[in-house]
């Protein structure tokens, strides 16, 4: 990325930026945004290894790589290169992700491939400023006309592409995207009026906070004050997201609402987009610190009502409560990892970058298959089978698809969209701070390179087996010795972190914080930060436990049993039933001191057939501990409806005499689950 677009979004400083090979005029002097606590690196920036590699490459070389070519409504005619085919949200979902894991992977066939849809957007921008696939009107016309308002179509797909448009100007610096994403937001600004957000769908007035992203996005870049006018507008015509999570009232509701009234407001996805909209206004408002407040009273009260043990929120597809029984859409938790991707950047709160890692271990690998070309529309926390059905979601569907594996299973938006997640997960791994340095605020193994104190180039490789294991190393690689600030996240989870340099214990620090250490570095210097990793238990639904450790939650092993079938309207798809018993509970004696009666065992990260570590056969880590069985907890319409307990927390139903060894797997290895499980005497 230019130094130039850096520095500014970080600072929020309002200069003119290089359009073609010479510098645009001056613009008049307009308020800078409010300063961001952490800055975005180029998609570029970070070289995924170890098992995070694995796991790109897989997505690679299967449907993040190839869905244009796989998937009939990407491949047959696309509208995004100029046919008659799909010209709404499902090819700018792909190229969210597609994109950004081009750039990680350096891939060259694949950077060529998503180059050709920025390349025809970029090309065919209509004079008015209008982009995007052929309107109606265009292809009864047989040619692009000058777009104006009505003549248009939805504002949402276009929100999708401005994001994808971002990314490769971050990566590439193409000096066509800013001039390109001006004359569209002067498109917009003329014509939201006549033509407002809701004019085509409600979809586009719930995620309106998407484009409102950008524009001040471009803000920092040119500081051109009709981008504040439009965000203004654009923020006026959005789905008070800002109200309904400082408000309180509609939380509540959603957990007692499950009619069509207001729906779009509780719909899972559009919850975990609308989350970051009080934020992204906040820079323009700095003077307002209820917008900040907001989005940390929403996001408690949604996990306090909606939460489970993964992470996310039930969305299937609404809020529906947090009863392990209920769903979570994949495109939901996407989607929440992107927001709060975006809220760390923008607050700098711990609570969301917790929050992000959290999601990303335990509630995203769990929902797609290894092969990454089949996923579940909506996942189960205690998932004890994998079948047909309505089971017991909000929205179930007439074909009972929604819980099985396939990849065109439920609706098809999910097929586009995962694609994001491990994406733009491993390009957010790394930030850059105002202070020119560098945040290492998730962790996974990789190596990066990016330039601190304005210009001075690094390298630093980050050998770890985190999420498995905890210990985390840096060893940085510099021209001369330089001094810059490296900021490191301590997660909340952990009791007290150490770190050391070049094998000398240098501090240790509390859980709950991001340290800075602001020092000269020197090639091959080696920084280690420790977090060991005891184990809990956390509380969930009618008094359930689950047992965590690190940013890891463990589920029950269960064996799976995989069948293939086929459904008329949706394709391929697999189902599994448990060869194991799963009906458990978890002795008092667990809870009240989970360390010294589990057992755990996690031997160093070693070699698996294919690097990858996702599943239950070479999960790297396990734990066991003693259990009974509960012999009355039985499958009733296709879910394991949670055992009610009083108030006190033990279970009082029928309780096995015989003690037996259970294992315990992390949830994102798993397919089938029991994760929160009643507690017995």
């Amino acid at each position: 990325m230019p130094a130039l677009s850096r520095a500014c979004r970080s600072f929020g400083v309002a200069v003119a930026l290089l359009s073609g090979p010479a510098l645009a005029q001056p613009v008049a002097p307009a308020p800078p945004l409010a300063p961001l606590a952490y800055h975005e690196l180029a998609p570029s920036a970070v070289q995924p290894t170890g098992w995070l590699r694995t796991q790109l490459g897989i997505m690679r070389d299967h449907s993040t790589g190839h869905l244009d070519e796989t998937y009939p409504k990407l491949r047959d005619k696309n509208g995004w290169l100029g046919g008659s085919g799909d010209g709404w949200e499902e090819t700018p979902y792909w190229l969210d992700g597609a994109l950004p894991l081009a750039h990680l992977l350096q891939d060259k066939p694949l950077l060529a491939k998503v180059q050709r849809y920025v390349d025809w957007s970029l090309a065919n921008q209509r004079p008015s400023g209008y982009f995007g696939p052929l309107t109606k009107a265009e292809r009864q016309a047989g040619h692009r006309l000058d777009v104006q308002s009505t003549q248009g179509e939805d504002w949402w797909p276009r929100m999708i592409m401005l994001k994808v448009l971002q990314q490769h100007y971050q990566a590439t610096g193409d000096p066509r995207v800013i001039p390109f994403m001006r004359q569209y937001f002067r498109y917009q600004l003329a014509n939201l009026r006549a033509a407002p957000l809701g004019q085509w769908s409600e979809w586009s007035t719930v995620r309106g906070g998407d484009n409102l992203l950008v524009v001040y996005w471009l803000y920092r870049q040119t500081g051109e004050p009709f981008l504040r006018e439009l965000g203004e507008l654009l923020y006026q015509q959005t789905t008070p997201w800002t109200s309904l999570l400082g408000g309180r009232d509609w939380v509540l509701a959603a957990a007692a609402n499950q009619t069509d009234a207001h729906w779009m407001d509780r719909h899972g996805v559009n919850v975990g987009m609308g989350l970051k909209l009080p934020v992204v206004y906040a820079q323009a408002h700095p003077e307002q610190p209820q917008l900040n407040q907001a989005l940390r009273t929403g996001w408690r009260d949604i996990m306090t009502l909606h939460g489970l043990p993964a992470g996310m929120f039930s969305a299937d597809e609404d809020l529906h409560g947090n009863l392990p029984t209920q769903g979570t859409e994949l495109c939901a938790v996407v989607e929440t990892m992107f927001s709060l991707e975006q809220a760390a950047a923008l607050t700098g709160d711990l609570a969301y970058l917790d929050a992000l890692e959290r999601i990303a271990y335990n509630a995203l690998p769990t929902q797609t298959t290894d092969d990454y070309e089949s996923r579940q529309y909506f996942q189960v926390a205690n998932q004890v089978q994998v079948q047909r059905g309505v089971l017991d979601f909000s929205l179930p569907f007439e074909h009972g698809m929604t819980n099985v594996f396939g990849p065109y299973a439920g609706y098809t938006c999910c097929t586009a969209n995962m694609h994001q997640g491990w994406a733009k997960f491993a390009t957010h791994l790394w930030y850059g701070t105002p202070a020119l340095g560098l945040a290492a605020l998730e962790y996974a193994p990789n190596t990066l390179t990016a330039t601190v104190n304005g210009n001075v180039p690094v390298t630093i490789r980050e050998e770890t087996a985190y999420p498995f294991g905890d210990e985390i190393n840096f060893v940085f690689d510099l021209r001369k010795p330089t001094a810059f600030p490296l900021a490191l996240r301590v997660p909340g989870w952990c009791a007290e972190a150490t770190v050391l340099l070049n094998g000398q214990a240098l501090r240790t620090e509390k859980g709950g914080q991001v340290i800075t250490l602001a020092r000269p570095w020197r090639k091959n210097d080696r920084l280690t930060l420790r977090l060991p990793m005891a184990v809990r238990t956390s509380s969930w639904a009618r008094n359930s436990r689950a047992l965590e450790r690190g940013p890891l939650v463990y589920a029950l092993k269960i064996k799976e049993n995989w069948q293939e079938a086929s459904q008329a309207q949706e394709g391929r798809y697999y189902t599994l039933a448990p060869g194991s018993l799963w009906n458990y509970g978890l002795p008092r004696a667990v809870v009240q001191d989970p360390a010294g009666t589990t057992t755990v065992a996690a031997p160093p990260l070693g070699p698996t057939a294919n690097g990858f570590y996702w599943n239950a056969a070479q999960a790297p880590v396990t734990i066991t501990v003693s259990g009974r069985r509960l012999p009355d907890w039985q499958l009733s319409e296709g879910v394991a409806p949670q055992p009610v307990t009083p108030r006190e927390g033990l279970y009082k139903g029928p309780v096995a005499d015989a003690t037996e060894t259970l294992t315990f797997i992390p949830y994102g290895c798993t397919k089938l689950r029991v994760v929160a499980l009643p507690v017995i005497p």
